[in-house]
């Protein structure tokens, strides 16, 4: 057995994991991470990268076939074809390179990577199975980050053609038919995906309406995009069991049907890795079933901090990031807390859509008089020339002193507007700074600069 000892370890090498050991070591703090299967977790091999990417694949083949008709813009193509084993090997490429590049960054700032399983043996000490061999690490800080896992459904349990988002990533070539449960956010991005491939998706939701964490004028849109497709989405319906011919299901009126799928897509969220790394040799109390952290993500054992999915909602890799970036500036002696307002979430259907920090309702709820106005894309010239006039921006301000509480969009691209919607929200900005702002023409981003001056009352282009 190895004896480590090191000011740092962190578990897991997710978003939040190795941002955390690589802030730690640019601070010249001793660290160690490790990482049970591989570098860069979830988001980087099984999750938001390389979802992005068939999203992409898809996304482009639909032009092209919008492309060999009559497209508005007079652009003509043949009938497209896709080699779905190249879509992959292209997928996994990018993959590889971003999660060389965490292995060379972690090297870069002097932090020692180990491959295996982390169980706790106390509060400071952590033994690591690498290789046959035995590690036992002893730090002065422990940082948290395991992450998240697919919640699979007792009825519908992961094997052969019943699959989680990571199998949904790695088939051999588009199912001609595929039965999603979960109209979330998951189920949806990669429903739309392959129906953009040729599969015949079918959503079957329990609650009566798509994406329940967004309002209902965020999601038309991707209604409208659904119908277009060709996508049944069976609302207030409850998956039953897979059956020889696909999905049984239990419809709104309660009848019983077969949702007829070669594959079914399980996306009924995602559950925190909480279990399996000695948690029950520790005193952390738990917020539901998730661990409880301060605004310094610590949890109520000293030097013990968590970050990331197992802390709770939003379970986001930009937020598990900031996380671990705060963690490790703290253990350096630095003042920070968390803020969590300013968190952009995005949905990258099709159309995108972005919400940052608080809904007319939500600031409604929190007792704030609200102003709030829309400006839609069929407003916006450059949204005319992209042919992507679907969707709008919403601003959400107080009444009183115009102080921005929330900024909401829909449309296509709009994940490229986040930064602009959460920095006028962590900078405290006014409608006033906004509208004051020049903002380039032509520019999807004029739609913001118009829903601010339309919330005051004076919009140029409306």
């Amino acid at each position: 057995m190895e004896d480590v000892t090191c000011k740092v370890l962190v578990i897991g090498a997710g978003p939040g994991g190795y941002v955390a050991a690589i802030r730690a070591g640019q601070l010249g703090l001793d660290t160690v991470i490790v990482e049970g299967e591989c570098l860069g977790g979830t988001c980087l091999n099984v999750g938001c990268i390389p979802s992005k990417a068939i999203i992409h694949a898809a996304d482009e083949f639909e032009k092209a076939a919008y492309f060999a008709g009559e497209s508005a813009i007079g652009v003509k193509a043949g009938k497209p074809e896709i080699d779905f084993a190249k879509t992959l090997a292209w997928k996994d490429g990018i993959v590889k390179r971003l999660t060389t590049g965490v292995g060379g960054l972690l090297k870069k700032n002097k932090v020692r990577a180990i491959t295996g399983w982390a169980t706790f043996v106390d509060g400071k000490t952590v033994d690591v199975k690498e290789n046959g061999s035995t590690h036992r690490i002893r730090a002065e800080n422990i940082i948290i980050a395991t992450g998240s896992v697919p919640v699979e459904l007792p009825f519908l349990a992961f094997s052969g053609d019943v699959i989680s988002s990571t199998e949904a990533l790695a088939l051999a070539t588009p199912p001609k038919s595929m039965a999603v449960v979960g109209a979330g956010y998951i189920g949806l991005e990669l429903g739309i995906a392959y129906a953009k491939l040729g599969t015949k998706v079918t959503v079957v939701e329990a609650m009566d309406k798509i994406l329940p964490l967004y309002d209902k004028e965020l999601t038309r849109p991707v209604e409208k995009t659904l119908k277009r497709l060709g996508v049944e989405v069976l609302l207030g319906a409850k998956a039953k069991g897979q059956s020889k011919k696909g999905l049984d299901i239990e419809t709104a009126d309660g009848k019983a049907e077969t949702v007829k799928a070669e594959k079914i897509l399980v996306t009924v969220g995602r559950a925190p890795k909480t279990e399996g790394w000695g948690r029950d040799k520790l005193v952390l109390d738990m917020d539901g079933k998730f661990l409880r952290v301060d605004d310094k993500c610590r949890t109520t054992m000293s030097g013990v901090y968590a970050i990331g999915d197992v802390t709770g909602e939003p379970m986001l890799a930009h937020r598990a990031m900031a996380q671990g970036e705060m963690v490790a500036e703290i253990i350096a002696g630095h003042n920070r807390r968390w803020d969590k307002r300013a968190i952009p979430a995005v949905c990258f259907t099709d159309p995108e859509i972005v919400s940052v920090g608080l809904s007319p309702e939500e600031a409604k709820s929190s007792g704030y008089d609200v102003k709030t106005q829309n400006f839609p894309f069929s407003a916006n010239g450059r949204a005319m020339s992209m042919e992507a006039e679907e969707g709008f921006i919403r601003v959400v301000a107080r009444a009183d002193n115009k102080l921005v509480l929330g900024v909401q969009a829909a449309g296509k691209g709009v994940s490229e507007l986040s930064t602009a919607f959460g920095l006028a929200i962590e900078m405290g900005a006014t409608l006033d700074d906004i509208a004051g702002t020049i903002h380039a023409h032509p520019t999807l981003g004029e739609a913001f600069h118009e829903a601010s001056l339309r919330t005051l009352g004076h919009a140029l282009h409306i």
